[in-house]
């Protein structure tokens, strides 16, 4: 490939040879310093991307300090300040030390599995959570790499400059009939080729691979992506800091072949655009009951995720018997120690999750069958999209025929726009679960007498949302990307 900088490079240098010939031969006492060895043109483009916001890529700080390299971090917004995740507090470190802040949506969905509402409200408000704690955002990934030409559009109306796959690069750990490198003018800048997510597996010499590989076929864009930095085995996505620390040592020798480190904003380029609010949801009102799937007839687990937290060990199904149709939620418990475990509706941004107003109290129902006594755990999304524990009801007893369980919750605390709930197993042995409802208390129908139990203390009074959501078990939502 041609280079245009090298024709006045040498007009250059044959200007300097002149002048030195004419100084020569006059006798003049002109002194010329022979010029410095100019470095390479740039031919490839390096980009080092974190995704998810795990705490732990801080172990690549002191590796980009010493390189004077600069990375771009992928941030799921509704993360931030839980355990293992970031604080706001780290990605001002970030910000301050000339790393890139991106988007990666607020819950971490595959926004191919959700509606077009949600795929919306999840890039375009976690863009408008990171711009309002002061970051210039203008670079977007999708989780899982997983997006269709609706998701790329939204990722494009919601104000980002580009937004970023995995995969389509070649390598020795896929892709055999893809390029080398995404070019530097990406044909299709919100279906950014990126390299697969770097994993344990992933040695020094397949990292350096990735780069001249790269350079020996003529140059481009090469995209990294990496989850976890740690030297505890921490995930089957880590690589350790001196591995790390290796590779960004070689990547910097690199530059005398035309190879250079930049962000994804700098390599696109484009100021940041506007923000844009996605589409809102209404809240759950008078005698309808808010619960999307409620009995899980209409797919199991559709809507509905695993949760739980402790040292247990919960086995979850789905299907008979059922209080109504054919299908209802079964956990079976051994190796109890403590924690809980229920399956309640997802944590997102209002497509599963019901919306509700602060300042009004909610009627939470639901039918059960229990060797042990139960109780609602109840969760709360903030208006910016983050879910943390909120409370939980007095307990309900045990029982072996299908049995509703009835609690209104206190007046929702400001600041926080959607409910998640379910009735909670804390011991060894079994609970089933069918015909979830949530009502605005004010419009709550009446309930039939024989078929409910009170819990077995007074109502508990709920306080604000205790801190960051306890961990839910392995679903969708905690595989990386």
């Amino acid at each position: 490939m041609m280079n245009r900088h090298a024709a006045p490079a040498r007009r250059r240098l044959r200007a300097l040879a002149v002048l030195a010939a004419v100084a020569v031969g006059t006798g003049g006492l002109v002194a010329l310093t022979p010029p410095a060895p100019a470095q390479a043109a740039t031919r490839t483009i390096v980009s080092l991307t974190f995704d998810d916001g795990n705490s732990d890529q801080l172990n690549a700080l002191p590796a980009l300090k010493a390189n004077g390299m600069k990375g771009t971090f992928y941030i799921n917004s509704g993360f931030i300040g839980a355990t293992g995740h970031m604080t706001r507090a780290d990605l001002t470190t970030l910000k301050n030390a000339g790393h890139e802040i991106g988007g990666h949506t607020v819950n971490h969905p595959d926004l191919t599995q959700v509606s077009g509402d949600e795929a919306t409200r999840q890039i375009c408000t976690d863009r408008k959570n990171l711009t309002s704690w002061g970051f210039t955002v203008r670079s977007f990934a999708y989780p899982f790499a997983s997006a269709d030409p609706a998701v790329e559009k939204a990722a494009q109306n919601c104000g980002y400059n580009s937004a970023r796959l995995l995969g389509d690069i070649r390598s020795r750990f896929g892709c055999p009939d893809c390029a080398y490198a995404e070019s530097t003018r990406p044909a299709d800048k919100y279906a950014l080729k990126a390299l697969d997510q770097v994993d344990a597996t992933w040695t020094l010499d397949d990292l350096k691979a990735g780069v001249t590989n790269a350079e020996n076929n003529g140059g481009g864009w090469v995209q990294y992506t990496f989850h976890d930095i740690c030297d505890n085995a921490c995930s089957d996505l880590a690589v350790t800091t001196s591995l790390f620390s290796q590779f960004a040592s070689w990547l910097k020798t690199r530059q005398a072949a035309g190879t250079v480190v930049k962000t994804i904003g700098d390599v696109i380029g484009g100021a940041a655009k506007p923000l844009v609010d996605g589409p809102s949801v209404p809240a759950v009102t008078g005698s309808t009951n808010g619960i999307v799937n409620p009995s899980l007839e209409t797919g199991a687990p559709d809507c509905w995720m695993k949760g739980g937290y402790g040292n247990n060990s919960p086995a979850f199904s789905t299907g008979s018997p059922a209080h109504t149709g054919n299908i209802a939620s079964g956990i079976t418990m051994s190796n109890y120690v403590d924690g809980d475990a229920k399956l309640l509706p997802q944590f997102d941004l209002g497509q599963c999750s019901p919306t509700v107003t602060p300042g009004k109290t909610y009627t939470l129902r639901e039918w059960y069958q229990s060797s042990g006594v139960t109780q609602f755990a109840v969760y709360l999304r903030s208006t910016s999209g983050t879910w943390t524990y909120w409370t939980s009801s007095p307990w309900f007893g045990s029982a072996t025929d299908w049995t509703q369980a009835d609690w209104t919750t206190a007046a929702i605390p400001a600041g926080y726009n959607g409910i998640s709930f379910a009735l909670t197993i804390f011991g060894n042995g079994t609970l089933r679960t069918d015909d979830l409802q949530l009502y605005d208390s004010a419009g709550a129908p009446a309930l039939a007498a024989a078929t409910t139990t009170a819990p077995s203390s007074a109502t508990m009074q709920a306080t604000a949302p205790q801190g960051p959501v306890e961990k839910v078990h392995p679903t969708e939502s905690d595989v990386a990307g």
